[in-house]
């Protein structure tokens, strides 16, 4: 009897601080298979045998090309090496794609998260047919990257893109207390709202502060009303400095209307004010499978 002739197909990983998501992709994106498993605690040893795992088990099934991975950290794309840090530490000053080359004996080739966001937009997302674009991903901090002609500009350290590394009017003997990371990410919502509302520390995240908003909690209403008008003035620098064609919004609050409508109300008021261009954001268009389409974008137009 004949062998059964496997489906060509890729494997997709993206590594988070507290899930590794997985996919089985074909090359237009769709996914044939997919899951997620609790990123490894106990160190590199344990990852590297979860991802080996998975690659094994899906290899049953389909053909694998290779292994396309989404990491957090300032990844050098051509070396493996990831540096920087991030909520997982194990994963930094290794060379990961030879590591996870040698446990698969797969072709490994792995890029940063944000900019893995960012390659799926424009490959199949909000920015298709754009030339020149910028993410800007808003969560625990403020990140993104700058991709023109569906190639990501790195800067010379990597660190193109990292928005919210600039200082956003801060006193001078105090810079680092006023980037835009510490003054209009999620994280700096929710914290600004505890601190006014006097709640001691516990479950409270960017989620129940819009839901005590709705609820017509005036604390919370003001707070979100500067969150969107530290955004704007943000928005506003990067666009007078880069001059992209779009600005696309990611991050949990992305998937929020309101969000996408309360920044480009404040970016107007800016224009009435002070701007002589039309400033304008919308959000991106994939969600929770962005990092995974990213991902594969990239391997699939790598060459080494």
């Amino acid at each position: 009897m004949e062998s059964e002739i496997l489906m060509e197909a890729y494997m997709v990983f993206d590594i988070g601080g507290t899930f590794i998501k997985y996919a089985v992709m074909d090359e237009s994106a769709r996914k044939l298979r997919s899951g997620k498993l609790a990123t490894p605690k106990d160190g590199l040893d344990s990852f590297l045998q979860t991802i080996q795992r998975v690659a094994e088990e899906n290899a049953a099934d389909f053909e694998l090309q290779g292994i396309a991975v989404s990491s957090p950290g300032a990844v050098d794309i051509k070396t493996g090496y990831i540096g920087g840090a991030s909520a997982i530490p194990y994963i930094h000053g290794v060379n990961m794609t030879a590591l996870i080359r040698e446990k698969t004996r797969l072709r490994t080739v792995i890029e940063n998260d944000a900019n893995c966001a960012a390659l799926a937009e424009g490959w199949l997302g909000a920015a298709k047919a754009t030339d020149y674009y910028i993410c800007i991903v808003i969560g625990t901090g403020i990140g993104g990257s700058i991709v023109l002609n569906q190639t990501i500009l790195r800067g010379a350290n990597l660190h193109g893109g990292e928005f919210g590394c600039m200082i956003m009017g801060a006193p001078a003997q105090e810079p680092l207390q006023g980037t835009w990371s510490l003054a209009a990410s999620t994280n700096a919502l929710v914290e600004e709202v505890k601190k006014r509302k006097q709640l001691e520390e516990g479950t409270f995240d960017g989620e129940a502060v819009f839901r005590l908003a709705k609820e017509g909690d005036s604390i919370a209403k003001e707070c979100i009303a500067e969150f969107y008008k530290r955004l704007a003035i943000g928005i506003y620098n990067l666009k007078y400095a880069l001059d992209p064609e779009k600005i696309l919004i990611g991050g949990g609050v992305s998937s929020r209307p309101e969000v996408i409508e309360g920044i480009n109300r404040e970016l107007q008021q800016l224009r009435n004010d002070v701007s002589t261009l039309q400033i304008e954001v919308e959000a991106c268009q994939f969600g929770n499978d962005a990092n995974l389409v990213g991902a594969l974008f990239h391997f699939l137009n790598t060459k080494y």
